[in-house]
């Protein structure tokens, strides 16, 4: 069946006036027939999302104190919202009912979760849709791990005859039937979960932006918009600071071979970006997109022989390991190993570090080079176009850009280099430039 599962986040949601924009979309297609609500979101700068009041509320629960002066603000917002668009529901009860939970000492997800749920009741009658509550059919273990075999039985059976519905996103529940939810940006996997669940054509994720774009705005003007990526590319993006959308929602929907689609609720004449599995040579330029992380330190050892010299990266990792660090990257020579590392990682470690490197592995020496920052430039079409490393290395030298490490994945898919953090921004610009302009 064609089927599209629609996710709207919380600024799409956040008033009535965002609440008849989503009705005019779902409305344009009658294939847009699951809808996963978020939470209210900002109205405005300085506005709070009702999330980060009903945590408040429970913290003032737990401490005691009475939750009225917060909850009050938040009944207001639903009340407003389900005044101005004439909605006949029954929320001002549900209201009392989650208030009063609240303050008589449910967990913090449960009053997390409530956002969703109280605006998934509203959007419900709002669009004469049927309302599921996704702690009926979202499903974790006593645990609190996520139950992927169980949800998908509960979902797919509940939905198969419901021809319209709206499914809230952001929580589910524990096998003893309490409120358990994902992580914060959760009802992107919720609406990934729908659509591989009811084996949706298409995930839609409605948010304030029109999708990906090429590079960072705040850097260079006006970047392009990325039409189409993959899930490898998303993935290499995300890696380095480029994000939209929830990293864990991804996964559902990749294993079903679903495209997600991010559109902007505000624009929705936009085509925003298409995420897909693969696609054609054809649909992709060089590039995909470049983002870029600061604040990393190369440890660069040497030793004559280390080639030759059995378990020698073991030894240096495990140093890593013994101190809680995870590396970044490990480009190598014959005679030297560079292991790059956040430097939030090794903060307050770095001379341990250094010193049982010497004792453990024995080297010739060790350089330490701090202030760095990796640029990752990706593309599929990278692995098929001729001169695509020498136009980049072209660029940041005639940017007088000094590049500190060059690594570059066995997949060709992305080019990463090191450089100094005071040439962060002109590196970027100059890449785009040589590629896109």
């Amino acid at each position: 069946m064609d089927i599209i599962v629609a996710k709207f986040g919380g600024s799409s949601l956040a008033s009535a006036a965002q609440f008849r924009k989503v009705k005019n979309i779902i409305e344009a297609d009658t294939n847009r027939r699951y809808i996963v609500p978020s939470a209210p979101g900002k109205r405005f700068s300085g506005d709070e999302k009702v999330t980060d009041l009903l945590y408040k509320c429970n913290a003032l629960a737990m401490a005691g104190e009475d939750i009225s002066p917060v909850f009050d603000i938040i009944e207001s917002r639903f009340l407003e919202i389900a005044k101005e668009l004439e909605i006949t529901s029954d929320i001002a009860r549900q209201l009392e009912i989650v208030k009063y939970s609240i303050q008589n000492g449910q967990s913090a997800d449960y009053a997390a979760s409530r956002g969703e749920y109280l605006n998934g009741i509203l959007l419900a009658a709002y669009l004469g849709y049927e309302f599921v509550d996704a702690a009926e059919v979202i499903s974790f273990d006593a645990r609190g791990a996520y139950d992927a075999a169980r949800t998908y039985e509960q979902l797919g059976s509940r939905l198969e005859n419901i021809e319209r519905a709206v499914v809230p996103g952001f929580y589910g529940s524990r096998i003893d039937g309490s409120i358990k939810t994902f992580s914060r940006g959760g009802s992107d996997i919720t609406g990934a979960i729908v659509a591989r669940a009811v084996n949706a054509r298409l995930y839609e994720n409605w948010t304030d932006v029109s999708g990906f774009l090429m590079a960072d705005p705040r850097i260079v003007e006006n970047p392009k918009p990325i039409e189409v990526i993959t899930y490898r590319e998303l993935r290499e993006l995300s890696y380095m600071g480029a994000g939209v959308l929830h990293e864990e929602a991804i996964f559902p929907v990749k294993q079903a071979q679903i495209p997600i689609n991010i559109r902007n609720t505000n624009r929705p004449q936009d085509r925003g970006t298409t995420i897909v599995a693969d696609a054609p040579p054809h649909m992709f330029d060089t590039i995909t997109g470049i983002a870029g992380h600061k604040g990393f330190t190369a440890i660069t050892i040497d030793k004559a022989m280390m080639n030759s010299e059995l378990g020698f990266g073991r030894r240096v990792l495990k140093v890593l390991e013994d101190h809680g660090i995870s590396f970044e990257h490990l480009p190598t020579g014959i005679d030297t190993m560079t292991v790059v590392v956040a430097d939030s990682s090794i903060d307050g470690k770095l001379d341990d570090v250094v010193t049982d490197l010497y004792r453990v592995c024995k080297p010739d020496s060790i350089e330490i080079t701090t202030g760095l920052s990796l640029i990752a430039t990706v593309g599929r079409g990278m692995v098929r176009q001729p001169g695509t490393a020498s136009r980049l290395f072209a660029a940041l030298k005639n940017s007088h850009v000094n590049v500190r490490m060059i690594d570059q994945g066995s997949s060709e898919m992305n080019i990463i280099v090191a450089i100094e953090t005071a040439d962060f921004n002109k590196a970027i610009v100059a890449i785009y430039e040589a590629f896109v302009q």
